[in-house]
């Protein structure tokens, strides 16, 4: 049974697999949501294709990447399981398209900060939509144009590492503040913070914080984070709560990291390694 009176301290095995929903033998894939995944750039097209990969592997039933149009062979080929809209733009995100019909959305692994583009994740902002996560570069957007958080929807994830939540605080956060900032944060905009990095940390509107015990120092690089979002998004979509969803999805994203280290060594591993021991993870959970 779920202890619902855990609401601090660390993340355990025991603990996340207490929120982990068993499938029905009769369900579909419309039983498992429809996620929507807004990333990449030229040059940056890996991070979407690693935050689309952890999605669909994390159980999303669907899942639609919005990319710029010279990514759209790229995601086609690589994620094949993905379906794909092409933005007008051939380099960047450049138009909100309607996302009325996704269960979760997640904006920005490789997004860039074009002028366009902040335009475009406005007028994405104000159509409200519902079970938001913001990574990477819609996190920097924020940052730079500070007046952008009165658009925000109730119960967003962000997802920062250290720097980019300095950028968002306007001021530096490090091991002696972080926490007292991270609370703050999301009691001021009701948002589930995960606050990425060794000892990952997650706060929730209410005040309660939980801190991660899985992951290792291989998974300090590139693109690991957009591993995370895509987890993290494939939750959502299935109808786990903003604050489940993070729960789960930092616990097993460490795991998997563990579980691959076992193989690749710390000074070996690659984000995607991180994806393809996602199953043997969240073997560990159900």
């Amino acid at each position: 049974m779920r202890n619902d009176s855990f609401d601090a301290g660390q993340l355990t095995l025991d603990y996340i697999r207490s929120l982990v929903k068993s499938r029905e033998p009769s369900s579909h894939k419309g039983d498992y949501g429809h996620a929507m995944l807004i990333a990449g750039s030229y040059g940056m097209m890996g991070a979407a294709i690693l935050a689309a990969r952890a999605c669909m592997r994390s159980g999303a039933g669907l899942l639609t990447a919005h990319v710029p149009a010279a990514g759209y062979s790229i995601m086609q080929t690589s994620v094949p399981e993905v379906m794909c809209i092409t933005d007008p733009s051939e380099t960047v995100f450049s138009a909100s398209l309607p996302v009325d019909k996704y269960d979760a959305l997640a904006v920005g692994p490789g997004l860039g900060r074009d002028e366009v583009t902040i335009r475009a994740f406005e007028i994405l902002l104000r159509s409200e939509p519902r079970r938001l996560l913001l990574d990477a570069d819609a996190l920097n957007i924020l940052a730079q144009e500070r007046w952008l958080f009165d658009l925000l929807p109730m119960k967003c994830v962000f997802t920062p590492h250290i720097k980019e939540f300095s950028r968002m605080m306007g001021t530096e956060v490090n091991s002696g503040n972080r926490n007292e900032l991270q609370k703050a944060f999301s009691t001021e905009h009701s948002a589930v913070v995960v606050l990425k990095g060794a000892g990952t940390t997650i706060s929730t509107p209410e005040g309660k914080m939980f801190r991660n015990t899985t992951g290792n120092p291989g998974m300090a690089t590139a693109g690991s984070g957009d591993v995370l979002t895509g987890i993290i998004l494939g939750l959502l979509a299935q109808g786990y709560s903003n604050v489940d969803a993070a729960c789960i999805g930092v616990f097993v994203h460490g795991l998997a990291g563990d579980i691959a280290v076992r193989d690749k060594t710390e000074i070996s591993m690659v984000a995607g390694d991180i994806v393809d021991y996602l199953p043997k993870a969240f073997k560990e959970l159900i």
